[in-house]
């Protein structure tokens, strides 16, 4: 059996000639500081526990294992879910029994407790926030987890730092070397060319991509807040030191770090600021050294643009970069299509992810812990006589029930009244009526509203990928309205959907009849279907199908002697698929046996409907 130095030693040799390379690209002098990267890469390695190592092993033996149809997950806030990771680990059976097997925790580093952006202003990122426990609880979490086979997965801020880092105090304190591991300026002279080609990211709340400090006499960068300071990538001990930080991380029993905001680490004068080649050489950096160090953990980027425009963030076969990515834009699509009943954009990206490689695996979504901001793709709707401007208001006005017909409470975020955009914030279950229906006592609003929400949660289970619940949409948890009595979250709308998780709500789950049993059960459900059927797996091929009706949308996805047409209907009346497949199906939720020719939907209805051909069945 090899040793564990000479295994260090072989994964090394592996990657050895192609990370000196691209170090040594980026760093001047670089040859002379490789050996250190080196040297903490083989103390990572040997912290690490056997039980961590023996995981590395099974993983590397199977590296598809997170791209079956069996990984469903659940991003959560842990003191919103269970007050802190003790209390998560508390409740891993209520996790278990959701059907999920990835926790994604919001972020938990240290951070202040103001000017803190939702925990990613990092003021230490090696300790976790005090109220939210400690390094230790985090490794005892993520054991039983891996007793449990549920994998974690934690956001890495790498872009920046909160001004109440270590780093920043120092560098404001007047010292050079810390100074240099951020972008500091003694005017505006060079800021001033910087903004001419580099967007804004908040134009309305957070202007500028510099910020002057008047105790210092100095302009720092700070593409997204002014408390949150950009570090300089270009200087090779800000590189060493957040790479020892993730493996740190990773040595706690993270599985999958996601990179927040991995497009903007690298910066330089003349361009956007984005997407640099640097970042991809960085990014290409970490997949080897975890593959080096810790080969079971997986890099999960964060790129919110569409998906043919991210497809460089997984790299090539031969020199992969991230193992997974985000389906932003069909998430924002998804909604486009709840408020105009009209699938064809919806249709449209569903065929354009479903061109790209099987190989690449995509993270599905209905809501998150962020806003929804409209990144439709406005050239093409533009032919369909749908202006950009007035497109946005429509979905903003119809999203805040501001639009006649409309059920939707959701709230506005960054809203800007000169240019009329906005972003929007609110639960899944709000969005889909069920908070209105509730309030007017309407029981037909509420059915449909729930019809909604379970066939939206059955869309994003149909997609190919891993599906990713959002902590409280298993229940119908509706808008937090509090945030607006706290100092501190009053002005950022977001906490509309970051409320306490309802422990008393997820009691009734269990109670026949009720919103919670039925999204509950029928959210559950369609996961174990999942779950039993290879037609879901990432390997199926998928394609569309025209329905005849501009409000029904047609998937069918076909694989192992299986074929799956999946009917999704988005007007709130009853319709027909026009459709016209061979054979007999069986709809997998209603245990209906029909023909897939002319099908009837149910308003806001979902079929899906499964042809075996036995002698091919696996």
């Amino acid at each position: 059996m090899m040793t564990d130095m000479a295994l260090f030693e072989s994964r090394l040799n592996r990657h050895y000639d192609e990370l000196k390379w691209l170090y040594c690209e980026l760093y001047e002098g670089g040859i002379e500081h490789f050996p250190a990267l080196v040297e903490d890469l083989l103390i990572r390695f040997a912290e690490r526990s056997s039980e961590l190592k023996k995981l590395d092993s099974e993983r590397e033996q199977d590296p598809d294992w997170y791209k079956g149809n069996d990984m469903t997950g659940m991003m959560l806030y842990v003191d919103a879910f269970a007050k802190n990771l003790k209390g998560v680990r508390k409740k891993l059976g209520y996790i278990a029994e959701c059907g999920v097997n990835c926790i994604h925790l919001m972020p938990f580093l240290d951070s202040p407790k103001i000017k803190n952006d939702g925990g990613y202003a990092v003021s230490d990122f090696t300790k976790v926030k005090e109220e939210l426990g400690t390094m230790e609880d985090l490794a005892e979490l993520t054991a039983e987890c891996h007793r449990r086979k549920i994998n974690v997965c934690m956001d890495f801020v790498m872009n920046h730092t909160s001004e109440e880092h270590e780093w920043a105090k120092r560098a404001r304190a007047g010292e050079k070397e810390y100074q240099d591991r951020y972008f500091f300026y003694d005017t505006y002279d060079i800021p001033a060319q910087f903004e001419r080609t580099c967007p804004q990211v908040f134009p309305t709340t957070a202007p500028g991509n510099f910020t002057w400090l008047d105790d210092l006499k100095k302009y720092v960068m700070t593409t997204f807040y002014p408390y949150q300071w950009d570090l300089n990538y270009q200087n090779p001990v800000v590189f060493q030191t957040m790479v020892d930080h993730l493996l740190n991380l990773t040595n706690k029993g993270v599985d999958i770090i996601r990179i927040d905001a991995v497009p903007y680490i690298w910066k330089r004068l003349g361009t956007n600021c984005r997407n640099l080649p640097e970042v991809h050489n960085i990014v290409r950096m970490i997949r080897m050294i975890c593959e080096i160090v810790c080969p079971g953990v997986l890099l999960l980027g964060e790129v919110v643009m569409e998906p043919a425009r991210v497809v460089p963030y997984f790299g090539t076969v031969e020199k992969p970069e991230c193992h997974m990515l985000y389906n932003v834009t069909t998430m924002a699509t998804t909604w486009h299509t709840v408020a105009t009943k009209d699938v064809s954009l919806l249709k449209r990206q569903t065929e354009i992810v479903s061109a790209l490689p099987r190989e690449y695996v995509f993270l599905n979504y209905l809501r998150c812990h962020d806003d929804i901001g409209w990144g439709l793709e406005y050239d093409w709707l533009r032919s369909r006589a749908i202006e950009e401007v007035a497109h946005k208001k429509f979905l903003n006005a119809y999203f805040t029930g501001g639009y006649f017909g409309s059920d939707s409470r959701g709230e506005l975020y960054n809203d800007d009244p000169a240019s009329g955009d906005a972003r929007l914030c609110g639960t899944t279950a709000s969005l889909c009526g069920i908070e209105a229906a509730l309030e007017r006592g309407d029981s037909e609003g509420l059915d449909r509203s729930v019809a909604c929400d379970l066939m939206l949660h059955g869309y994003v289970l149909t997609q190919s990928g891993i599906p990713m619940l959002y902590s409280g949409d298993e229940i119908g948890q509706l808008n937090d309205y509090g945030y607006k009595k706290e100092e501190r979250k009053a002005d950022d709308s977001r906490y509309v959907h970051r409320g306490a998780f309802h422990w008393d709500a997820a009691k009734l789950r269990k109670k026949k009849g009720s919103v919670e049993e039925r999204l509950f059960s029928g959210i559950t459900k369609m996961e174990e279907i999942r779950k039993a059927h290879p037609v879901f797996l990432n390997a199926a091929a998928v394609s569309t199908r025209e329905t005849g009706d501009s409000s029904v949308l047609c998937i069918v996805r076909e694989y192992a002697g299986e074929k799956l047409v999946a009917l999704f209907n988005f007007a709130p009346w009853g319709k027909t698929a026009w459709i016209s497949e061979d054979g007999t199906y069986t709809d997998l939720l209603s245990g209906e046996t029909l023909e897939a020719k002319d099908v009837p939907v149910a308003a806001c209805g979902i079929r899906w409907l499964l042809r075996k051909e036995s002698s091919n069945i696996i």
